[in-house]
């Protein structure tokens, strides 16, 4: 397979489209693309992320054990820089946007070792948001 990266595309159920659109747009700062009544296409630093509107349905929780912490399964993300890593979370603390994982490093010291920090949208999506000390470990063993 090419190491070429393309944009995902992940499209993610969501309760209420005005709510979950202003928490994608302004505070994360996504650009919006096409939209509609019922959906809403955003560049999600530079992957294509839509969100469809879908009843709510009761939350089944689910977690596992990653370094001590909770990890909620599923979740969805991005590999960011440090720096802007760092700044999206100041950025999400100064928005008072509770965490599940706050952020922190994970492995420290160890191959793999990365910041990382869960939250949810809105509809309860979760999401990480993670930066390596060294790129060239992300898929390391």
């Amino acid at each position: 397979m090419k190491n070429n990266i393309r944009p995902f595309h992940l499209a993610i159920p969501v309760n209420e489209i005005p709510k979950n659109r202003a928490f994608y747009r302004d505070i994360l700062g996504c650009s919006e693309g096409r939209s509609s009544d019922h959906w809403v296409d955003f560049d999600f630093f530079g992957h294509q992320l839509v969100i469809h509107l879908k009843e709510q349905e009761k939350e089944d929780a689910h977690t596992n054990p990653v370094d001590g912490k909770d990890v909620p399964v599923p979740h969805f993300g991005v590999v960011l820089t440090m720096e802007d890593f760092k700044q999206l979370s100041e950025s999400l603390r100064e928005q008072n946007i509770k965490f599940i994982i706050d952020p922190y490093i994970r492995f420290e010291g160890e191959v793999g070792e990365q910041a990382t920090m869960f939250f949810k949208d809105p509809s309860g999506n979760a999401l990480e948001f993670k930066a390596f000390k060294n790129l060239d470990h992300l898929f390391a063993k």
